[in-house]
């Protein structure tokens, strides 16, 4: 019994690291915003992504199954799960300082009540579609149990960190087609390197001013000056609308106003989905600080276009990676903290970074077709750089 169960997690750990080295693959062919000539402020890091920040792993599971009318329980299927870890597999054995903010209350991230109490958080922050946020989080407590240390004081009680963007535009969203075992996947197959846009994990059947929406990411390294810090992004982003649209400063949304999404009569002008954003930085900043970082995304949204209108959920975290061993219980705990006086360069990278990663979400994802037919066009790359030419602003 004892061979056939390390056989089993033998050939698990090969597609774990087979689906990772395909995920790295696709990530570093797809084409990002400055591969088009955008331009935005600040100097990324060496990938330019979350994952700049040492440590940071992230995760996804992406499902797509079934075309056609909706059969609600059947498909079609556009959505997935995606996770970050900011300790990569330890992050349960080291929680790390956190904030918090909700730009716009209309969503959901669950273990923020805790986050702000404690200032810490533990384990990965999941993000997933709207209807899936109980079943992912239960998976989140079961991969604590299955990968915590023993004791009392680590298994008894568990609040994950778990937000949601709404894809039922074109996933079967009351369909329940994100399972616990795909949470546990992208927890377990969340890597270091170069990071999965557009249509993956739980970005995947996500819209962005009606254009089609997803994952993206971006980091900014500060000066030596400045500390040498990385500050790294996350967005699953699903906000916004094609009118408001700006991309380096330029109102691409009305000048590309072809095939808005959300055409139908019923939605009318109103603004429909969310936005997740996961700061994350090395900078020794504590909590009440990275609460100060994680608002800085809303100006970054302000950039964008984005009025944060009544429906849509944008809301933040950021952690820091520094001062590991903090949450210690046997000890009284020496800690590093960068002055405010010094924080102001690293809310300039955080609201450059969110900004691009917005952008690299967009040119990232491709059109997709969901249930009912309904259709998400990808925002054409020709198109933009003409529009930036157009304005003199294509790099």
């Amino acid at each position: 019994m004892r061979l056939l169960r390390r056989l089993f997690f033998f050939f698990l750990t090969l597609t774990f690291t087979a689906a990772q080295l395909q995920a790295q693959n696709d990530a570093k062919a797809k084409p990002r915003a400055r591969d088009l000539g955008v331009p935005f402020d600040g100097t990324p890091g060496a990938l330019n992504a979350i994952t700049d920040v040492s440590g940071v792993t992230v995760g996804n599971t992406t499902l797509i199954s079934g075309e056609g009318k909706l059969v609600v329980g059947k498909g079609p299927v556009r959505t997935g799960v995606t996770a970050v870890l900011p300790r990569g597999k330890v992050s349960l054995d080291d929680p790390v300082f956190a904030g918090w903010w909700s730009l716009n209350g209309n969503g959901e991230m669950t273990g923020t009540t805790w986050v702000e109490e404690s200032g810490f958080l533990t384990g990965p922050v999941m993000i997933t579609n709207t209807h899936s946020v109980g079943v992912v989080r239960d998976a989140a407590i079961r991969w604590r149990v299955m990968h915590g240390k023993e004791g009392p004081d680590n298994d008894w009680w568990s609040l994950p960190v778990v937000a949601e963007t709404w894809d039922g535009w074109l996933n079967d969203i009351n369909g329940f087609h994100v399972k616990p075992e795909d949470a546990l996947h992208a927890i377990d197959s969340a890597t270091s390197g170069a990071v999965q846009e557009g249509n993956v994990g739980g970005g995947t059947g996500m819209v962005c001013n009606e254009f089609k929406g997803g994952i993206g990411s971006s980091s900014r390294k500060l000066s030596a000056k400045d500390g040498g810090y990385t500050v790294g992004v996350l967005v699953q982003c699903n906000f916004g609308r094609r009118p408001n649209l700006r991309i380096a400063g330029v109102p691409v949304g009305r000048e590309i106003p072809g095939n808005p999404v959300y055409n139908a009569e019923e939605f009318g002008e109103r603004e429909y989905g969310s936005i997740i954003v996961v700061v994350a930085t090395d900078a020794p900043l504590l909590a009440h600080q990275l609460k100060r970082v994680a608002r800085r995304v809303s100006l970054a949204l302000g950039r964008l276009g984005s009025i944060s209108g009544n429906g849509s959920g944008d809301i933040f975290i950021a952690f820091s990676t520094a001062n590991p061993g903090a949450a210690s219980p046997d000890r009284v705990v020496d800690l590093k903290m960068l002055p405010n006086d010094r924080i102001e360069p690293v809310f300039a990278a955080t609201v450059q970074a969110t900004e691009e990663a917005v952008v690299n979400a967009m040119i990232a994802a491709d059109t997709l077709t969901g249930i009912d037919n309904h259709r998400a066009v990808a925002l054409p790359h020709d198109e933009l750089r003409a529009v930036l030419k157009k304005y003199n602003r294509l790099q």
